[in-house]
């Protein structure tokens, strides 16, 4: 169900009604990939990062990732973290690349599904990036403007992740419906912290958790979620659910600050 492996043990439960393909898109290490998406030229989002443990992540500063929370074990001191940037290819020569040296989670993560999925990781030193703007609000009833990507799986059944980083354009689905659905499965979608997006045959996969759900405004590029979890990956009637970064944007921004620093 999580898109990244790590949090498998912590959804043993949520696991019991869900299939084995959902269970590793939420517990390996990077959640889910962009299935149904389009290879992504070497300069389209340059604050799009790459984590060690098989996460996404995306600069909210020089030196500053966000990513999700099941993404990481726990706040504090860290510099297990190895981060890539500034290719899209993780093969290209001329990556930057960055270690962690501080972690923090949302004080009130437990799991995936029950909301607070958010981290951030301090590097131990800025990156020469463009980093990304955090939406002010939730983003309005937007079909198919919502922008996915990753280097994850690109199906349930893949044997690897990916290499190239992949993107997709997905519509956002209301509440009410993306409630209901994952009702079916014994979850309860926390919607006041969530937004749901996709479309079946494109959605994110196992080894994308942790990145970014973007919107492109006259402005350029702003966040609005983080890939979370899902049933398995581009289901009919499952759509993907993203931490909606709004209803945190004040503790994130406080927190980034203070890594800044």
């Amino acid at each position: 169900m999580v898109r990244k492996v790590a949090s498998l043990l912590v959804l043993v439960v949520v696991a019991s009604v869900l299939t084995g393909s959902q269970t590793a898109a939420t517990a390996q290490p990077g959640g889910r990939v962009v299935v149904g998406g389009s290879l992504a030229r070497a300069d389209k989002f340059p604050w799009m990062v790459r984590l060690s443990m098989g996460c996404g992540g995306a600069l909210t500063a020089p030196a500053v990732v966000l990513t999700a929370g099941h993404c990481v074990t726990g706040s504090g001191k860290d510099r297990s973290i190895t981060v890539v940037a500034g290719v899209t290819d993780l093969t290209a020569k001329g990556a930057l690349t960055a270690r962690s040296v501080e972690v923090v989670r949302a004080a009130d993560f437990r799991d995936e599904t029950s909301g607070d999925d958010w981290a951030l990781i301090k590097l131990d030193r800025p990156l020469n990036l463009p980093a990304l703007a955090l939406a002010l609000g939730r983003p309005a009833d937007e079909r198919g403007t919502l922008t996915i990507m990753g280097w994850g799986q690109t199906s349930e059944n893949s044997a690897h992740q990916e290499k190239r980083l992949r993107y997709a354009t997905v519509p956002m689905i209301d509440d009410t419906t993306c409630a209901k659905a994952y009702r079916k499965v014994g979850v309860d979608l926390v919607t006041k912290e969530s937004i749901c997006a996709g479309r079946t045959g494109v959605d994110t996969c196992q080894g994308d958790s942790g990145g970014p759900l973007v919107k492109r405004t006259g402005t350029g590029w702003v966040q609005v979620g983080i890939v979370s979890w899902g049933l398995g990956c581009a289901r009919r009637g499952y759509p993907g659910v993203y931490t909606q970064v709004s209803a945190f944007r004040d503790a994130i921004r406080a927190a980034t600050r203070r890594l800044s620093h």
